[in-house]
């Protein structure tokens, strides 16, 4: 009697038990299956406008750097001008030891005055004897003689004046002065000093920086790039390509534009680029010759598809987006992007089509291939999380 209860006892616990777990499955596998699409903000490709810009380290030098150099030699006795001063064109800027070419040009000049009284000599000799020999008093050799002896002195004088004009080219010489407006540069020699043309330092540099070039480098690249393949000029793309901007060392943008005025004809075999020079007005004098900074070229693009970089994952070398279907399901697309980037976005060369909508949050985490979500536009989940961080 005791075994029959425990047996219908324990029966009744094995039928319990089945019935709870079979009830419990049940109800998992409803809530497996009632589960909602998780909500994913996405975004709807359209076509825009991109403008990009490529940067490239940039050397600045004034329009004209021209090193000064003495044209005699002597020492230094007097230095108009100081370091970074601007000067106009003819103005003094050394001056040499004129004592020995003063002396050069006296000696000269009385050179010229005994040639001139020789010359009045010969002149009287040679009319004398024209009228003697007139009247067949003297030889015609005699009469010769006396108007050779007068080419002579007339020659002797010339000489003499040639002497005297080169004498007072030396001694004004002495006199270094700017061959154009610009800005002194560095002045390493100073009264007492001797200067010679043979001298490998210049006194110093005068700079016209009115306007300035800025030296940068393209690459093959980027010259093929720029030719479209070699499907125009170089002259013609450089017409065509928008000015330029000059980021100085601190940071900040030049106030004034340049624009791109002439690109080598050589690429060095060392870099494999070519020297492209810009130029630059300059009218408060803030570039000088021997600064730095970054060109910055504009790169515009019409019709073109903008998307989030946050929105794209890399793969082995390759760049993925999750576009999401008409029954909202992702898949894994991959992309090619344009290499220069503002470093918020990317302008997509090929693999989306406009219309398509791609998933913005998530990727590269909790995103996979095949998942079903529930899109809505990036706006409407970015606002609150924008209105947070306010």
């Amino acid at each position: 009697m005791k075994a029959s209860v425990l047996k219908t006892t324990g029966l009744i616990v094995a039928v319990s038990a089945t019935l709870i777990t079979a009830g419990c499955g049940k109800k998992d596998g409803q809530s497996q299956q009632e589960a909602p699409a998780p909500t994913i903000a996405t975004m709807t490709l359209t076509t825009g406008n991109s403008e990009l810009e490529s940067t490239y380290p940039a050397t600045i030098k004034g329009k004209t750097d021209i090193a000064i150099r003495p044209q005699v030699t002597g020492f230094i006795t007097k230095v108009h001008v100081d370091e970074g001063q601007y000067v106009k064109k003819g103005q003094p800027l050394f001056t040499l030891d004129q004592v020995q070419f003063q002396a050069a040009v006296d000696q000269a000049l009385a050179s010229v005055n005994a040639a001139k009284t020789a010359v009045h000599t010969a002149e009287l000799t040679a009319d004398t004897k024209k009228k003697l020999y007139d009247k067949n008093i003297i030889s015609e050799y005699e009469w010769q003689l006396a108007d050779n002896q007068l080419q002579t002195a007339r020659s002797q004088l010339a000489q003499a004046q040639a002497a005297l004009t080169n004498a007072k080219k030396n001694l004004a010489y002495t006199v270094v002065t700017a061959p154009s407006d610009g800005v002194v540069g560095t002045i390493p020699q100073r009264e007492g000093s001797l200067a010679s043309p043979s001298s490998t330092q210049p006194l110093t540099t005068v700079s016209d920086i009115s306007e300035v070039y800025a030296y940068f480098s393209l690459t093959e690249k980027d010259l093929l790039k720029l030719t479209d393949n070699g499907q125009r000029s170089v002259n013609a793309a450089i017409a065509s390509m928008p000015q330029v901007s000059l980021r100085l060392a601190d940071g900040s943008i030049y106030p004034e534009q340049g624009k791109v005025a002439t690109v080598s004809g050589v690429i060095d075999n060392a870099t494999g680029s070519a020297s492209v020079r810009a130029l630059f007005k300059n009218p408060s004098g803030l570039l000088r010759s021997g600064s730095t900074g970054n060109i910055v070229i504009p790169q515009l693009e019409d019709s073109v598809i903008i998307i989030p970089q946050s929105a794209t994952y890399e793969l082995q070398d390759r760049r993925f987006v999750y576009v999401v279907n008409d029954s909202n399901i992702v898949n894994s697309v991959p992309i090619t992007v344009n290499p220069i980037t503002d470093g918020k976005t990317f302008v997509v060369l090929s693999g989306l089509e406009p219309g398509q909508r791609i998933v913005t949050e998530g990727v590269g985490t909790s995103m996979r291939d095949g998942l079903k979500i529930n899109p809505v536009e990036a706006q409407a989940t970015n606002t609150p999380q924008a209105a947070g961080q306010q």
